[in-house]
């Protein structure tokens, strides 16, 4: 028991020697594979449109309150100290992004239409000799741009129909141009410097050089279109924590339009700061100049009140302790007051659930729960010295509120005038055109061969997976089919009968014991029969039958090459062709199919005309598989076929019977129970352990018995399996 598990416990196991063997023995197709990828990935690298880096930075400093005085407050109530994250949001705002577009005519896209590939690579290392030079027409196509042709369209207005769409504009002589719809028909013809119209397209272009005849493909993109795109291109980020310092990148084939770019976008962004600081300093005057009024009105008012009182009371005094609560009363109503004012003010900016708002009404909480307590010390002064205070409170909180608004108006009012804003630039967008960011040409080389490596080996491994037809005699064995022999694959056989489904088919003979008898595959057919002299000893009669499980084993060069080296050791030797549906002996031994078993087996003709003489071996004979019949079944399990093979054994030493496949047809098992002797042929790496195993199990169900297999095909491998026993000794010359 212990012998017939070893076998199953090993096949869990990674066999690293046959991994490494299997990569070895396919080098040259990973070394093909690699390479290839390499000279591509090395011409993807050359050929590519390099792509220039343009950078910018800006500053956001922390944000002066706009109500002195009042506005303070937010910044000790949870304001972060630095405001990047608002304002990354607001430089690739819509409006930025859309004014910057806009201004540059972003939305308007040219490019120059050049030869496929290489076209850009040549055009990019032209070198004019005067500037606004343009390269002259290659190979006499004029339509190319080659380098220096340049086209500006300042205005391009075009229905709904077309947005999107690629239109073609064709250079003419002294600034002409003819603009193509995307079907080739012609919408306007212009001249440089003037508007044209036509079929509802209105152009204006600036500036044109090229060659007559060369082409621009024009798109007119979708404004939001446009605006979304360059959002994702655009990348601010804020460098180190807290810092305040944006830096802006952009990357684009073209350095001076990615420059020009964040120019714009640095300067709008920093001018729109500058506009909404200015704005809500304008604001923060209205309200403040709006509050003047009504708190001058509770001055006038508070100090009539205080007047008349002192009138009434013959100008009674406060006394000491009096003047102390006053003090306090003072302070606490003038802090609720102008925290009060602060609350108006934020109304208009934050919703109830603001922090900073909860904060300010927190405050205002505590100085009313201080105003409450000093307002009980009052209640037990005399009548006369609570009212006096109260009046006397009131005209004091009245007229410091005024002076507070009164010099915040003037602060407003200067800084409305001199404001510039919180941002500032600090280097202007610059882009190094010595050192493109992409394409990274040795990261695209290397990367490249090493994914031509990674596929190669994938691919091979992939492919070992799936097809996994076996490799050694072993395998067969443990199925219960002795290997009689293994026949290396031969490269002689493979010139000389092309096997496969491209058989030659020219009438000659194509043996290739007869033409190569010192090949590998030859000795190891001599092998074969040296064991078959031995297996034959107890069979039935002299018919031996060799079949496969599937196409293209390799039958019909084993039953061929096998009878011819039988023959050339002085037996004589008849090789039937079986296989009425495919067969082709006639294609190794010379001839053509007709006049063969199928025709013998039907009785229209007898042995003398179907029995044909190989010219090249002596004592071999063989029947082709004549005319195609309806019925190839049929003809076998016809009494006639067992009477020809009765009449045949006594003339022949042995009979080869070439067969067809048994999963595929049933004729190779009605045929073996005329055989004494019964084979199947293996090819090395085409069939399945399973497959073989249903072979076998479909000949036993029909009552044939196997004897053994004939390993073909077998190839060299580094690790694994190799035709033991077979090396080529020649004849020394």
């Amino acid at each position: 028991m212990a012998a017939t598990q070893t076998p199953s416990q090993g096949d869990d196991e990674i066999d690293l020697g046959a991994l490494l063997g299997t990569l070895i023995d396919h080098k040259w197709l990973i070394i093909l594979v690699t390479g290839l990828f390499f000279v591509i990935s090395v011409a993807y690298a050359l050929l590519a449109t390099p792509v220039y880096q343009a950078n910018a930075i800006v500053q956001v400093e922390q944000k002066v309150p706009n109500l002195p005085g009042l506005s303070a407050i937010t910044q000790t109530l949870g304001a972060s100290n630095s405001e990047a994250t608002t304002e990354i949001a607001l430089i690739t705002s819509r409006t930025v992004i859309g004014a910057a577009a806009d201004n540059l005519h972003l939305a308007i896209n040219v490019t120059p239409r050049r030869f496929p590939m290489i076209g850009s690579f040549i055009a990019r290392r032209y070198s004019p000799d005067q500037a606004g030079a343009v390269a002259p027409p290659k190979f006499g196509m004029n339509s190319y741009d080659w380098g220096g042709s340049t086209l500006d369209i300042f205005q391009l207005d075009v229905p709904a129909s077309l947005l999107d769409k690629s239109l073609t504009l064709i250079a003419g002589k002294n600034g002409a141009y003819t603009l193509l719809d995307d079907d080739n028909n012609t919408l306007l013809s212009g001249q440089v410097g003037q508007s044209a119209n036509g079929h509802g397209v209105t152009i204006q272009v600036k500036a044109l050089a090229a060659n007559p005849g060369m082409r621009f493909d024009v798109v007119r993109q979708r404004d939001l279109a446009v605006i979304t795109q360059l959002q994702q291109d655009v990348n601010a980020s804020e460098q180190g924590k807290d810092s305040g310092i944006i830096a802006l990148t952009y990357n684009n084939a073209d350095p001076e339009l990615a420059t020009n770019l964040l120019d714009q976008v640095s300067e709008l962004y920093v001018r729109q700061n500058v506009d909404r600081n200015s704005a809500e300093a304008a604001n923060s005057l209205k309200f403040v100049k709006e509050q003047l009024p009504n708190v001058r009105r509770d001055l006038e008012k508070a100090t009539t009140a205080l007047n008349a009182y002192q009138t009434q009371a013959h100008s009674v005094d406060i006394t000491m302790q009096t003047k102390g609560l006053l003090d306090q009363e003072v302070a606490i109503e003038t802090s609720i007051q102008q925290l009060r004012m602060q609350q108006a003010d934020m109304e208009r900016r934050f919703t109830p659930e603001h922090p900073a708002y909860k904060a300010l009404m927190q405050q205002i909480g505590q100085l009313d729960a201080q105003k409450a307590a000093m307002e009980k010390q009052v209640g037990q002064l005399p009548d006369t010295q609570q009212e006096l205070l109260r009046l006397t409170r009131d005209v004091q909180v009245s007229n410091d509120t005024y002076t507070s608004l009164l010099n915040q108006a003037q602060q407003l009012d200067i800084a409305r005038a001199g404001t510039v804003g919180n941002v500032r630039i600090i280097d202007k967008a610059a882009a190094d055109t010595s050192r493109p960011v992409k394409p990274k040409k040795a990261v695209i080389a290397l990367g490249g061969t090493f994914l031509g490596g990674f596929l190669a080996v994938a691919f091979i491994f992939l492919r070992q997976m799936l097809n996994r037809g076996v490799e050694d005699p072993a395998d067969i064995e443990q199925l219960g089919l002795p290997v009689y022999a293994s026949i290396p694959m031969s490269e002689q056989e493979r010139s000389i009968s092309l096997r496969g489904p491209h058989r030659r088919s020219d009438g000659r003979q194509h043996l290739l014991a007869v033409d190569a008898p010192a090949d590998l595959a030859t000795e190891a057919l001599r092998s074969l029969r040296t064991s078959l002299h031995f297996a034959r000893l107890e069979a039935k009669n002299n018919l031996l039958m060799i079949s496969g499980s599937s196409p293209n084993a390799g039958k019909t060069f084993v039953s061929s090459n096998l009878g011819a080296v039988i023959a050339q050791a002085g037996q004589k030797v008849l090789l039937i062709d079986a296989d009425m549906r495919k067969g082709g002996q006639h294609k190794v031994l010379g001839g053509k199919p007709e006049n063969g078993l199928s025709e013998l087996i039907a009785g229209q003709i007898d042995t003398t005309v179907a029995i044909r003489a190989v010219a090249s071996v002596d004592g071999m004979h063989f029947i082709a598989r004549g005319k195609i019949p309806p019925n190839p079944s049929e003809l076998l399990m016809h009494a006639n076929f067992t009477a020809l093979l009765n009449k045949l054994m006594p003339l022949y030493d042995l009979i080869i019977i070439d067969t067809p496949p048994i999963l595929a047809v049933t004729d190779a098992a009605v045929i073996g129970h005329q055989a004494g002797t019964s084979l199947l042929v293996v090819r090395f790496g085409l069939n399945q352990a399973r497959e073989i195993g249903l072979a076998k199990q479909r000949f036993e169900q029909n009552g044939v018995e196997i004897k053994g297999a004939i390993f073909n095909a077998v190839e060299r491998r580094s690790a694994g399996y190799y035709s033991y026993g077979y090396y080529e000794y020649k004849t020394a010359k």
